[in-house]
């Protein structure tokens, strides 16, 4: 017989999954009597948190969903958190739990992990949450899940299983087979409209998201065709090679992109929020767009939200960029004043206004890629990943994201990071260096996880940023004249507990002994902690 749990797992085979991260426990067992043979890889966090991220990570890299076993009560309440992060940047994520027996659902018999309503609990950070109340269910609910991160704005799914209904007889099932959706293609009376607009621009903007990544070939055609100023949000990075002459960066929060921005005549917005975190991190309000903006979004809710339309489009970000491109004409080169010429201007003006910190950080961040241009970073929130955000391009997509988007929670970049390693690696892509840069603060929410990387033998580098306590929000709080509480915490032997952990560690100072760290880092098996004191490295760059 083969049991509602064994025949989830062929699905997921099915499906083309390839790795899953759970804590197995009394309530999940049977998830794992079909997952042990099976080739389906399985990471063990030590945290349930450390779960979701990991699977963030991987579904960042890899570009398919990140898939975790997670038990009844604690486990869910764990992993929200990363379902919550997911949620904002629209990061694929199927979460598997189990629950209690059918008829013991919402009982409060004080059953162990009992709550009362888990599928309510996750409604807020899930696309939808479903409970299996019977194994014939199983099918149609996975084909739903699926449906959504291949053809719809992706985000995490939750599904659990009553006990019961796991170790039900699945046998009829074993014949099913997974469901494949076509993404929506372009309206061409949309398409033509917006072509028009663009053709006739005089000077045209093109603003792209994390959700138009996989149109990264067709957008740059695009741009060029146009001679169009290209923003990018911090999901989108790498859109654009770092040194092409249209690229503004991610520099939407500062007064000089936003004064080009309000130069436009028309702006395309294509697979972005228009939301505060890429747009408005100074939290002050200002980012307008007075030219015609045409919007084009996977999701319709999407199109008509922060910033109203001139004209918008539902349609995939890849399928809409190339009808753009094959519609629109051979056009006459902008004027002087626009394009490549405005946006060097842009960037001049960028470059010098940048503080002795920033400078410094910058310079952190290039001699990071000078010594492993392959690397994807995975940034936590922290000073460096902020500084990033605003003044480092990579120079393909998905080698940079981090936490301090969309939800914006601390203790991210170390388990991502971990599945990100995994996820350059599926389906036998070609693997690379994946940095984890994240502050002395933040990594204590997840420091346990680096034994996971010890187990799991991925060779993550971990930069840490040392200030000695959360001292972004320290700063914040000077400037708003409140006196510091709570943020000066306790600095632990972090070279010390890495160790410990199994990983390599070591302190440097100085750019010559970064960059022979990192060399030697790209060389190791395991994990390496690279420790920065935030001040050192300053004065070291400042001499």
């Amino acid at each position: 017989m083969a049991t509602c749990g064994e025949v989830l797992v062929k699905l997921l085979e099915a499906y083309g999954v390839e790795q899953v991260f759970g804590i197995p426990g009394v309530h999940t067992v049977e998830l794992y009597r079909g997952l042990a043979g099976s080739k389906i890889n399985h990471i063990t966090p030590r945290h349930e948190q450390g779960a979701g991220f990991m699977a963030d990570g991987y579904a960042r890299t890899s570009g398919k969903p990140g898939v975790c076993f997670i038990i009844t009560g604690p486990g869910m309440t764990n992993i929200t958190t990363a379902m919550g992060q997911a949620y904002g940047d629209s990061i694929p994520m199927l979460v598997i739990s189990s629950v209690q027996s059918r008829s013991q659902l919402g009982g409060g018999r004080g059953k162990l992990h009992e709550l009362p309503n888990q599928g309510a609990l996750v409604a807020g950070v899930a696309a939808f949450s479903h409970t299996l109340m019977s194994a014939a269910e199983l099918p149609g609910v996975l084909a739903r899940a699926f449906a959504l991160f291949q053809a719809g704005r992706p985000r995490p799914v939750h599904i659990e299983i009553p006990l019961d209904v796991l170790v039900e007889n699945a046998d009829a099932l074993l014949a099913s087979q997974p469901v494949s959706i076509t993404r929506p293609g372009a309206a061409p009376a949309a398409i033509e409209q917006m072509t028009r607009q663009l053709a006739l621009a005089r000077r045209p903007l093109i603003l792209a998201g994390g959700g138009a990544i996989d149109a990264a070939p067709a957008l740059l055609q695009l741009a060029e065709r146009l001679g169009a100023p290209v923003a990018l949000t911090i999901n989108a990075k790498g859109m654009l090679p770092a040194s092409h002459p249209l690229l503004m960066g991610s520099t939407q929060s500062l007064v000089a992109t936003r004064a080009l921005v309000a130069e436009a005549d028309v702006v395309l917005a294509i697979g972005t929020e228009l939301a505060e975190t890429d747009y408005d991190v100074t939290f002050a309000g200002g980012f307008e767009i007075p030219g015609a903006l045409l919007r084009i979004d996977i999701d319709p809710d999407q199109t008509v939200r922060n910033y109203p339309p001139t004209l918008a489009l539902v349609a995939d970000a890849r399928l809409a960029a190339e009808a753009l491109l094959a519609n629109l004409p051979a056009l006459e080169p902008r004027g002087a004043d626009w394009g490549a010429a405005r946006v060097s201007r842009l960037c001049a003006q960028l470059a010098s206004e940048r503080d002795e910190p920033t400078r410094a950080q910058t310079r952190f961040l290039q001699t990071l890629f000078d010594v492993l241009p392959d690397a994807v970073c995975v940034g936590d929130s922290t000073q460096p990943v902020y500084t990033g955000n605003l003044t480092f391009n990579p120079e393909q997509p998905r080698r940079w994201f981090n936490s301090s988007t969309g939800y914006g929670t601390l203790g991210y970049a170390l388990p991502a990071a971990v599945g990100a390693w995994l996820g350059r690696r599926a389906d036998g892509q070609p693997g690379g260096p994946v940095l984890c840069l994240i502050g002395d603060g933040g990594l204590q929410f997840t420091l346990a996880e680096l034994a996971s990387a010890v187990e799991a033998r991925t060779p993550i580098i971990v930069l840490l940023w040392n200030n000695q306590g959360y001292g972004e929000i320290k700063k914040y709080m000077l400037n708003r004249a409140i006196e510091p509480v709570g943020v000066d915490i306790y600095t632990p032997d972090f070279i010390g507990v890495a160790r410990a952990l199994g990983c390599t560690a070591l302190a440097v100072e100085g750019e010559a002994q970064l960059r022979a760290a990192l060399a030697s880092a790209a060389d190791r098996q395991g994990p390496t902690v690279i420790e920065i004191d935030e001040l050192h490295w300053q004065q070291s760059i400042a001499l």
